[in-house]
């Protein structure tokens, strides 16, 4: 198949990566006024307003971490007989449909816990108790059969693709998107402990979940970091008494 469909999605990847590097520089400027940016662009108030700068950020980081660890799927489906660029752009459109919704809940999540003061204008976490509990409940989450349904059906593209080939591209990546959707919101919501525009996180999380859906590498993985996250949700509160 041409390579264009490929410039176009690595392209709109980088593009996606640059704006969040964008919008996380603390000292990056407006021109207008010199606001820093972070602030204007990131910053989450009470409200629809409030709520749709949170999609936006959401959004654009879900995009940008998310579409990386599904290549190999994507790349599996490129190889497939009779495959076209046109399908490829609507396997990766369905994909980013499912999780276009994710950031639609994550954003009233945000603006919700915001609100409640559990999280700062920036969305980082307030206070150890909700720290904790994300570690917690994305630790917990390593060890369901939800999980390990949606990532063995992750790491087996190729099983996949038979089984709802029919469905065509579009269905096909919905589908796709909502297995990936099923492996990673708990470590998505982990965004929340240090700060929604963070980007090591964004970086750390991205590798952990890309290398979960490796067929091999994945399975010596999943379970160890559940143990490592549920230690941190012990420990956090701990931390205070120190």
């Amino acid at each position: 198949m041409g390579h264009g469909a490929w410039i176009a999605l690595f392209s709109g990847g980088l593009l996606l990566w640059a704006l969040l590097f964008l919008m996380a520089v603390p000292n990056a400027e407006i021109m207008a006024g010199g606001v820093s940016f972070i602030e204007a662009i990131c910053s989450v108030t009470p409200g629809a307003a409030g709520w749709a700068t949170a999609f936006l950020m959401w959004g654009v980081m879900s995009a940008a971490m998310m579409a990386p660890t599904a290549l190999p799927a994507f790349a599996t489906f490129d190889d497939l007989p009779g495959t076209t660029p046109r399908g490829l752009m609507q396997l990766v459109g369905g994909y980013l449909v499912i999780w276009t919704g994710f950031a639609l809940v994550a954003a009233a999540l945000q603006v919700a816990l915001a609100g409640a003061g559990l999280i700062g204008a920036l969305g980082q976490s307030q206070t150890v108790w909700l720290t904790a509990a994300l570690f917690g409940v994305a630790g917990a989450y390593q060890f369901s059969t939800l999980k390990e349904a949606c990532l063995s059906r992750c790491r087996a593209p190729l099983a996949f693709f038979m089984q709802h080939w029919a469905e065509g591209p579009f269905r096909n990546g919905l589908r796709l998107g909502a297995d990936c959707l099923g492996c990673c919101w708990a470590l998505m919501l982990l965004a929340f402990v240090g700060g929604t525009m963070n980007l090591a996180f964004m970086g750390l999380a991205m590798l952990l979940m890309a290398l979960e859906k490796l067929p091999d590498l994945g399975r010596h993985i999943t379970r160890p970091l559940g143990w490592g996250l549920i230690a941190l949700a012990l420990l956090t509160p701990l931390s205070t008494l120190i």
